[in-house]
């Protein structure tokens, strides 16, 4: 730990001194398990802290060094991770499939891929930093469920005995014999290191003999069909043909369970963190692969273009014109950073951001709107006339010239909403107005905009524009 306390003082010249001091507490004084896939998002509610500033801190504690980060693919359904990377490129594109839910999902960057922070094992040496050596209670707790499953920090062995029947440790290529009464009630196997599962419906009048089954751990067959049997004495032969332990549990589906995964919280998804600046300041190019074509269900995009600035360069000189675009240019990428969104590219003297939600893009754009009305003021001229456009929508992220980039007809219909756009007017489409914080922003600011029916080119049906003045 001695060695990390210089790069904690590096750290508080990129963010927040306090928030810095909490997260260097947080190494030196909290228990193993509270620096294993950090929520970021529960840290910053926990201290206090403005969630993007906290991001911000872990992010360049990650470039330090300090932290690695985690992209997990999670089951919407149970929480539970599905698959955990070192990096964006290695998440896959197809269906993952959860066992103990019995059901595929293709993975999306909004609710399906978090992000997390652990502590470097050159920092602080903690338990999960060997999973295969943690007890099958925190297995799950650590490795399986994933930070959006708010498990209670007190009590939360007392809880799990209330619906597991029995668990053990299965070494490598190693079989068991697991002998237990079963329950009139539905009964799931689950192995978490090999996400395998199988059910037992379990009903009917008791049997006094003895009824057995045998289940293979091998990663290959994660689920069969439920298996009907019969309250009474069961005998489970189990084989791990892993070359790692494997964690069975014996698990009834009784309302404790579902009280248990029923508690969620926020926490940091891809999508939100594809849009945040620092991010992208530190992850230029490393960040989508080439060939992956990633979903997101929704994303806020802005666009913007400085009217006239043809005429702007013939008026004032090449030079002094530059400047001033790249004045507007800097203010820009300020505000978009403020509001959690990301500059994805600037385009001669347009900029292309994205936002998690169009509330946020639209407070963006009503900032950059004053901010250059006030340069102009001070100025004491017009120069700077900027035309703004907002679309919410589906999209990909991909990777296109060495850049994480995105693709799709949202981003296509947002550019050609900027283009209508005035100098004067904010224009927004209807899935943004739809938006409740936005519609709320609004209402608060006495906006009220007003409807245009247009077609867009390259667009086959017409679509509601709102200019808000």
């Amino acid at each position: 730990m001695s060695e990390a306390r210089p790069l904690f003082g590096t750290l508080r010249h990129s963010a927040r001194p306090d928030i810095v001091d909490a997260i260097e507490r947080l190494v030196l004084e909290a228990p193993d398990r509270k620096l294993n896939r950090v929520n970021a998002l529960a840290f910053a509610a926990d201290h206090g802290f403005d969630e993007e500033q906290v991001i911000n801190a872990f992010l360049h504690a990650s470039r330090l060094g300090l932290f690695e980060i985690s992209w997990n693919v999670l089951c919407p359904g149970c929480g539970g991770v599905l698959d955990a990377n070192t990096s964006l490129k290695t998440v896959q594109s197809d269906t993952y499939s959860c066992a103990l839910c019995a059901a595929g999902y293709e993975p999306t960057l909004d609710e399906m891929v978090e992000v997390t922070f652990t502590v470097s094992p050159r920092v602080r040496h903690i338990e999960a930093h060997n999973p295969h050596e943690l007890s099958p209670f925190e297995y799950f707790r650590q490795i399986y469920w994933s930070s959006g499953v708010d498990l209670p920090e007190e009590g939360y062995e007392a809880k799990v005995d209330e619906f597991v029947l029995e668990s053990l440790e299965l070494p490598a290529g190693e079989k068991a014999v697991l002998s237990l009464q079963l329950p009139a009630e539905f009964v799931i196997i689950f192995e978490p290191v090999t996400h395998a599962a199988q059910f037992l419906d379990v009903k009917g009048e008791p049997s006094r003999e003895r009824q057995t089954i045998s289940l293979v751990f091998d990663r290959l067959h994660r689920h069969s069909d439920p298996i009907t049997l019969r309250p009474g004495p069961l005998r489970i032969v189990m084989e791990n043909h892993t070359n790692v332990r494997a964690l069975p549990s014996v698990c009834v589906a009784n309302d404790a369970l579902h009280e248990l995964l029923g508690h969620r919280r926020p926490f940091l998804t891809a999508k939100r963190l594809l849009s945040n600046q620092t991010f992208r300041d530190i992850h230029r190019t490393d960040t989508i692969d080439v060939d992956q074509r990633l979903k997101i269900t929704s994303l806020t995009f802005l666009f913007t273009d400085l009217r006239g600035s043809t005429e702007l360069y013939e008026r004032v000189g090449d030079l002094a014109a530059f400047d001033l675009v790249r004045t507007h240019f800097g203010i820009l990428h300020e505000i978009v950073a403020d509001e959690a969104g990301a500059v994805v590219k600037t385009i001669g003297d347009a900029v292309m951001a994205t936002f998690p939600s169009p509330d946020r893009a639209l407070i963006a754009a009503m900032r950059m709107r004053e901010a250059m009305l006030g340069l102009n003021n001070e100025r004491g001229n017009n120069d700077l006339l900027l035309k703004i456009g907002i679309h919410e929508g589906p999209c990909i992220a991909v990777s296109l010239n060495e850049r994480q980039d995105y693709f799709g007809q949202t981003v296509n219909i947002a550019s050609r909403v900027q283009h209508l756009a005035t100098s004067r007017e904010i224009f927004a489409t209807g899935p943004v107005l739809d938006n409740p914080r936005a519609a709320e922003l609004l209402t608060m600011r006495g906006l009220k905009p007003v409807s245009h029916h247009v077609s867009l080119r390259g667009i086959t049906d017409e679509i509601d524009i709102f200019a808000i003045p």
